[in-house]
C-alpha cells in the first residue's frame, strides 16, 4: 500500500549542501505552482498541454513530489499507480502495458517530469526527484517496473543518465501533439544502481549516469521514514 497523505510532508533535501531546499509530497492532482513549472518547461519545448492530462481521475490515486526553495518550486514529477482507471501511457501504448499487466507486472508511470532551468545543479535535482519517486513507487507501493511517455529527442538523455529503455518507436500524442516513444524502467535494476552508486558524486563522470547523485543508503532510510 502507498501512503495517503492528509497534509504535505516536507524535509531538507540537500544532503550535500547548495540552497537550502524541502521536499513535498502530496496525494492528489498536479497543481498550483508545480503545474506551473510543468507548463513553463512543456512551453519552452513547443510542447501543447491539456491540464486534463493531469487531473487526479485515477481512483488509485497520483502522488505529486516537488522540489521547493522557500516558495519557488524547481522541480517535479508525479507517479500514477495502475488501476482500474489505467494509465495515460494506455491512449498510445495499451498493448504494450496489457503484456506486463498479463505477465503479472505491477506497474506505475512517472509524468509530468520538469525541473526549472535555473535551478542550480539540474542534474542533481533530477536524481534526487527520481530517487524521491522511486522511494514511493517500489520501495513503498512495490511497482515493479515504471513507465513514461518521452520525447523522441530526449530518448538519448533518459537512457544514458537514468537507465531508461525503450520499448516502442514514436507515435503521435494528441495530449502535447508531438510525438512520444515508451520508455521502462525495471525497478530491481534502478535500486540496485542506488545501492551501488548513491551518495558518491565523485563516480558521476565515471559512471555515466545520475545514480552517484542519488542518496546513499542512510539518507535514503531518512527520507522513507519521513514518508510513514
Amino acid at each position: 500500500m502507498f501512503p495517503t497523505f492528509k497534509e504535505s510532508r516536507r524535509a531538507v533535501l540537500n544532503p550535500f549542501g547548495g540552497p537550502p531546499l524541502e521536499l513535498n509530497s502530496d496525494f492528489g492532482a498536479l497543481e498550483g505552482d508545480a503545474l506551473g513549472l510543468v507548463e513553463r518547461r512543456y512551453g519552452d519545448r513547443g510542447l501543447a498541454m491539456s491540464r486534463e492530462r493531469f487531473s487526479s481521475r485515477n481512483e488509485d490515486g497520483d502522488i505529486v513530489c516537488s522540489v521547493r526553495d522557500g516558495d519557488k518550486v524547481l522541480g517535479t514529477v508525479s507517479v500514477r499507480f495502475d488501476g482500474v482507471g489505467g494509465l495515460n501511457a494506455d491512449l498510445l501504448f495499451g498493448a504494450e502495458l496489457a503484456e506486463w499487466r498479463s505477465a503479472g507486472v505491477k506497474l506505475c508511470e512517472f509524468g509530468a517530469l520538469a525541473v526549472d532551468k535555473h535551478s542550480h545543479d539540474p542534474k542533481r535535482m533530477l536524481a534526487q526527484i527520481f530517487h524521491l519517486a522511486y522511494l514511493h513507487a517500489h520501495r513503498r507501493a512495490r511497482c515493479e517496473r515504471g513507465v513514461v511517455e518521452v520525447n523522441p529527442r530526449h530518448v538519448a538523455f533518459y537512457r544514458r543518465w537514468l537507465g531508461w529503455l525503450p520499448y516502442t518507436t514514436a507515435r503521435h500524442n494528441p495530449r502535447v501533439d508531438a510525438p512520444a516513444v515508451l520508455m521502462s524502467f525495471d525497478f530491481a535494476t534502478v535500486r540496485e544502481q542506488i545501492t551501488l552508486l548513491g551518495g558518491r558524486p565523485e563516480l558521476l563522470a565515471s559512471a555515466r549516469s545520475l545514480y552517484p547523485l542519488a542518496w546513499d543508503e542512510a539518507t535514503e532510510a531518512a527520507m522513507l521514514a519521513k514518508l510513514d
